[in-house]
């Protein structure tokens, strides 16, 4: 009998956890809507020098980076204060954030501004990654956290598909509108928010905040750990002191190398591949084509890589979907028919946004409580810096005239170097404890029935 399944039993748990998940999810929708939106308009950009001025492949990938920096700063700023002063705020902080300086920058008119504007926007996305998991973390039953975190996160890449959709909807060429379009939530989603986003219960009674706990449970129907904290909370490191300690050291490093690989194939594939196809000789609606599928493949393959990683542990599920990134990259140059290419892209995406994705929901289940924000913080945030680099080395290797295929050759290295540091990472200490309580249990059980047995 499965005894978690009384969890989700009480209606205003799942009322709650589906407000949250729609919430959360929404807001990562425009993080991903950010990111693709300024692959789409790039060769515009490229091309027009009326927009914001006589731009360089090379300055192009600088000004994707921007963005990059700024949720790298952001998600360390939502780290460093979300585990002392809440989900909630935080959350709200960078919706409106993100909303404001979106809008703003479609009313750039040149390189400098709309730069120092994209770096703003990525603040306030880096807050709303940074918190995501943990509130998915906190509110989830057990036995699915893998999936919801899976749903929520796959808002990236749902994100990436509306906003192909919309440049091929407009020509890609009015590319204000399109970022204005990125100021929506500010209207949309922050008065949903408001009313539907709760603290988290969990959160509250780690900060000694017990009768509140108690409150905010009894009003969203989360359960309570039937214990009190083992420490006081004045005792007990949170953020990221609690990152540096002995427990979560070495995993810490490792998770955040393992988000650094995903996010450069996420970012560097999500702002050139358009061009990189392009110069393979398909036209605009073509290479849009590829990033729409890049995009749709990470959310069908993410969700359902997810529900095995629920089963099968999302280590050993991350790892496989490295190596076949790095297998259809690989294959990519080759000149296949269309169908193959499509479906090749698809698993592309698969183990690059895909695979990032699953990385958010391991991270987030594997620190406890008081860390748990920092742990999602640190691995959005040092995850960035490959974010960063990604589009700056496929500048790079576009302003080197390399042929295409040396740009997916590097990327499929990168996936490898991925799984690689995937297969390394401990296992949670809560899986250690339950593996030793087995390796005592069962001697003694097997014992005791040879014992019977021999009677």
């Amino acid at each position: 009998m499965n005894t978690q399944q009384p969890r989700t039993a009480d209606p205003r748990q799942r009322a709650t956890l589906r407000w949250i998940v729609a919430i959360t999810f929404v807001a990562l929708l425009f993080d991903g809507y950010d990111l693709v939106v300024y692959g789409t308009v790039v060769p515009v950009l490229l091309r027009d020098p009326s927009q914001i001025g006589q731009l360089t492949t090379g300055q192009a990938g600088a000004l994707g980076s921007y963005a990059l920096v700024g949720v790298m700063v952001g998600a360390l700023l939502a780290g460093a204060v979300g585990d002392h002063i809440g989900r909630r705020r935080v959350t709200l902080v960078g919706i409106v954030w993100f909303s404001v300086a979106m809008g703003l920058s479609s009313f750039a008119t040149d390189i400098a501004v709309f730069g120092f504007l994209r770096f703003l926007t990525g603040i306030g996305v880096g807050t709303l990654v940074a918190t995501a998991g943990a509130v998915i973390a906190e509110f989830a039953p057990p036995h699915r956290r893998n999936v919801y975190n899976a749903i929520v996160y796959s808002g990236v890449p749902a994100g990436g598909v509306l906003a192909a959709l919309l440049a091929l909807a407009s020509g890609g060429d009015n590319w204000r509108l399109l970022f204005l379009f990125g100021a929506a939530p500010l209207v949309i989603l922050l008065p949903v928010a408001l009313l539907r986003l709760p603290e988290s219960p969990k959160w509250l009674l780690a900060r000694g905040h017990v009768a509140r706990a108690r409150e905010v449970a009894a009003r969203t129907g989360v359960a309570l750990p039937d214990a009190a904290p083992a420490e006081a909370p004045e005792k007990t490191k949170v953020g990221f002191a609690a990152l540096a300690t002995r427990r979560y050291a070495l995993p810490t490093l490792l998770l955040g190398l393992m988000s650094c690989s995903g996010l450069l194939l996420t970012y560097a594939l999500n702002t050139w591949l358009p061009e990189i196809m392009g110069q393979s000789g398909f036209g605009k609606s073509y290479a849009l084509l590829f990033l729409l599928t890049l995009n749709g493949g990470a959310i069908i393959g993410g969700l359902l890589a997810s529900r095995s990683a629920d089963r099968l542990g999302p280590q050993r599920v991350i790892a496989t979907t490295f190596v076949l990134a790095a297998a259809s990259l690989c294959l990519l140059p080759f000149g296949l028919s269309l169908g193959v290419l499509l479906a090749l892209v698809a698993t592309a995406g698969v183990g690059t946004i895909g695979t990032q994705v699953l990385i958010y929901g391991f991270v987030s289940n594997y620190y406890d409580t008081p860390a748990r924000a920092a742990g999602v913080a640190w691995c959005a945030g040092f995850g960035r810096l490959g974010g960063i680099g990604g589009p700056l080395v496929g500048g790079a290797l576009m302003s080197a005239g390399l042929a295409p295929r040396h740009a997916f050759y590097v990327f499929a290295g990168v996936a490898l170097v991925g799984a690689l540091v995937t297969c390394f990472v401990p296992r949670p200490a809560a899986e250690r404890t339950k593996a030793r309580s087995a390796s005592v249990t069962e001697p003694l059980a097997s014992g005791g029935a040879s014992v019977l047995a021999h009677e």
